[in-house]
């Protein structure tokens, strides 16, 4: 997501050139430049040598954390150099422009046919009107927002075509969704309803699901792989369940990090088209289709679920073509990137990938349970490869979760703690994702630390750990961008309501 950041005043860099050695050095840090603020609030009147803002700006990004490291995230952290080399080639094209790059195109519509063949998309060998169609996004927040615009504008145009109101819609959901559906809904004017979690179940429970169902709902949102703890929500049994009751309410299956995993690792499993009321997904390129930020995909069972208006035919640089996103211009780094990712590795490739990191998380799991902590994600390839767990209820304990997470964070290691979905938030935990990158050497050192640091926290008595956490934030607050204070203490997402702990994704 984008943080806002206000713009602040402020006076050109000052230069502490000396004045007696004018002299240019070849060497960077010979250079004026090196006893010289960098530009924060406004420009410098003079250019920069490129080899000097090159190594002034690696300098500083040396202070970010290292993304091998960070176990917070689903994107993808690793791609080969050949990927790389083709990204970078195409990082001056501009997708959009099919005029001028048609084989770009192309390439886009072939990672449509073969990523909606592994949703199961439905096709037809004349009637092109009962194709399954899809398009590419900047990641599955866009795919989402489409998606929702498509649920709430086919459901208005059913309610003005018979004459009632359309100004209510809502949309049934998970209280554990990702901020990106609260962000859609928001903006797009759909009240919320949601299914809450309890301190044993993180998914949303289908009949609850269908009960909410109104003559105002525009659709469900079922999570293949919910962030907090990687679950799978029971498609099938919602699907079930409306057509048993003979409910007319579509539903979008928000597979942002389970549509390349359940594919290869559940093949069996229901939940995308077989099912008749799904009517659209979304996939994210970027997670576990193993290519770098952003990409995202979101397809429709067929045109009746996408409605024609919100389609814009538009002439283009001499190419007419038909349009639906959230934004106009984007690159095509991204688009070449999955290509090369869907014809290198193929099925096989996929699926040993998916199996390695299934493998890695139930035995990671079984090593925190060694420990004494409580496993909250389902293991064995029922939801996605990573593992969710917290302490022990423990009275006598003097830290908690986010304390091991502080401790943890000085190896290098980015596994934050979080608080649970609303009605369950009082439930503290940690969760670890296991990427492509991520292998069984770094998960036994990663299982080192984390004794390390359960050993360092025990000794510490209830003073010291009290110092050393508040040392540990007051770290943190500096290092991070400062929230703008005119929005601080929001109230109208869950989080501001409840006080759950948003997880990253």
């Amino acid at each position: 997501m984008v943080h806002l950041s206000k713009v602040k005043k402020g006076k050109q860099a000052q230069r502490h050139r000396q004045e007696q050695d004018e002299t240019a050095s070849p060497y960077v840090y010979g250079t004026h430049y090196a006893t010289e603020e960098l530009p924060e609030h406004v420009m410098s009147e003079r250019e920069m040598p490129a080899d000097v803002a090159l190594r002034l700006i690696k300098d500083e990004l040396s202070l970010d954390g290292n993304p091998l490291l960070n176990l917070a995230s689903f994107v993808t952290t690793y791609m080969e150099d050949e990927a790389q080399s083709l990204m970078t080639d195409a990082m001056s094209k501009n997708f959009i422009d099919f005029e001028e790059y048609p084989q770009t195109a192309h390439i886009q519509n072939r990672c449509i046919n073969m990523i909606a063949n592994l949703l199961h998309a439905p096709t037809s060998d004349g009637n092109h009107d009962q194709d399954c169609l899809g398009t590419s996004t900047v990641g599955s927040s866009e795919a989402i927002m489409l998606a929702t615009l498509a649920m709430k504008k086919r459901w208005q145009n059913q309610r003005k075509a018979a004459g009632k109101d359309w100004t209510r819609p809502n949309m049934v959901m998970n209280s554990a969704v990702q901020v990106c559906w609260e962000k859609a809904a928001r903006y797009f004017d759909v009240e919320e309803k949601y299914v809450y979690c309890t301190e044993t179940r993180y998914v949303m429970d289908p009949q609850a699901a269908v009960e909410m169902v109104d003559e105002n709902t525009i659709g469900i949102c079922a999570i293949m792989g919910t962030t907090y703890t990687g679950q799978y929500e029971d498609v099938k049994a919602i699907n079930d369940l409306l057509k048993a009751k003979h409910i007319d309410c579509p539903i979008h299956v928000d597979a942002a990090s389970g549509g390349f995993v359940a594919p290869f690792v559940r093949p069996e499993l229901e939940w995308d088209f077989r099912l008749e009321k799904v009517v659209s997904i979304n996939v994210s390129g970027h997670k576990y289709g193993l290519v770098y930020p952003g990409v995202g995909w979101v397809f429709w069972r067929s045109p009746e679920y996408l409605p024609q208006e919100l389609i814009f035919n538009v002439n283009y640089l001499g190419s007419n073509q038909a349009t639906f996103t959230l934004n106009f211009s984007k690159g095509a780094s991204h688009v070449i990137g999955q290509y090369y990712q869907l014809i290198r590795l193929g099925k096989h490739g996929y699926r040993s990938i998916m199996h390695n990191l299934t493998q890695l998380a139930d035995y990671f799991a079984d090593e925190m349970k060694k420990l004494g902590f409580i496993i909250m994600s389902d293991g064995n390839g029922r939801g996605l490869p990573l593992v969710a767990f917290r302490l022990t209820p423990n009275d006598d304990r003097l830290y908690d979760e986010f304390s091991l997470a502080h401790v943890l964070r000085q190896r290098g290691w980015v596994i934050p703690a979080y608080t649970m979905a609303p009605h369950s938030n009082q439930l503290k935990m940690m969760r670890v994702v296991m990427r492509e990158d991520f292998s069984m050497h770094r998960c036994q050192i990663l299982i080192e630390d984390i004794k390390s640091a359960l050993k360092s926290l025990e000794e510490m008595d209830i003073e010291m750990i009290q110092k050393y956490t508040q040392h540990l934030q007051a770290h943190s607050a500096r290092k991070v961008p400062q929230q703008h204070a005119y929005y601080n203490n929001e109230k109208h997402s869950l989080q501001g309501k409840t006080g759950k702990t948003h997880g990253v994704c």
